[in-house]
């Protein structure tokens, strides 16, 4: 058998036994590390993942509808734990982030939190049922309390918005696409492709909030073996190094 005909029998050779094909539900913030993590669970197991990325609400509106997947894993509790027990067979934190505002890389608009209600100024925001929108609102909620920007700032901040995004890659798409003059995203948003065309805004740690991450097995899986194996994966080892790496936080 010359080298080109063994090529191509190893490439058409069947799937290893017990070899499942695993569709992973996860929010759209977790694309860049899930990405890379199932490429390197899939190396180790012989399994195939697919992901499905969207903004959690639209994930859970969807597995409510009786979408079929084996794993869902979402940016907050509000998207996660309405469907435990009815689809979700449990609940366990494997990652956790922060937030950060972004200005395009160019532009001096935007260079402090008080600056969001400046006149003027096109802010871009998740929607409020985006987990990341309402965390951005809670943020706001804790600068309103302490007062230190002045009177009423959520508000005045928030008739800045220009437009509410239904997941945080499209709202960072538009501060890297100019169209906006500052958002807030997640601090594991922020990737060394992003940072080509924007810049971090300082946010001061006492206003700033956690995100937790809270991962499931979807029940009546078909794959629940491989799902299990998959979350293992996710909070084991490698799984949490490759968050750490693209800027998430351990559970």
């Amino acid at each position: 058998m010359n080298r080109l005909t063994l090529l191509l029998s190893l490439t058409l050779l069947p799937p290893a036994a017990g070899a499942a094909s695993l569709t992973v539900f996860a929010a759209s913030s977790l694309t860049d590390a899930f990405t890379e993590i199932g490429r390197a669970f899939d190396a180790r197991t012989g399994h195939r993942t697919t992901f499905q990325f969207a903004g959690s609400q639209v994930l859970r509106t969807q597995l409510a509808g009786g979408a079929r997947a084996d794993v869902f894993a979402s940016a907050n509790d509000a998207q996660f734990t309405p469907l435990l027990g009815s689809v979700l067979g449990g609940r366990e934190v494997f990652a956790r982030n922060r937030l950060t505002v972004i200005a395009p890389l160019g532009s001096a608009k935007v260079r402090s939190v008080r600056d969001l209600a400046g006149s003027g100024v096109r802010l871009v925001l998740a929607a409020p049922n985006v987990p990341v929108g309402e965390y951005t609102r809670r943020l706001l909620a804790a600068v309103d309390q302490a007062g230190t920007y002045g009177k009423d700032f959520s508000a005045r901040t928030l008739r800045n918005v220009v437009s509410e995004e239904g997941n945080v890659r499209q709202v960072a798409l538009k501060v890297s696409l100019g169209e906006a003059d500052a958002a807030v995203v997640y601090a594991s948003d922020v990737t060394p492709a992003l940072k080509r065309t924007v810049r971090v805004v300082p946010l001061p740690t006492r206003f700033n909030q956690t995100a937790a991450y809270p991962l499931g097995i979807v029940r009546g899986s078909a794959n629940a073996d491989a799902a299990r194996a998959f979350a293992a994966f996710v909070k084991g080892r490698e799984g949490q190094a490759i968050l750490r790496r693209w800027g998430f936080l351990s559970p």
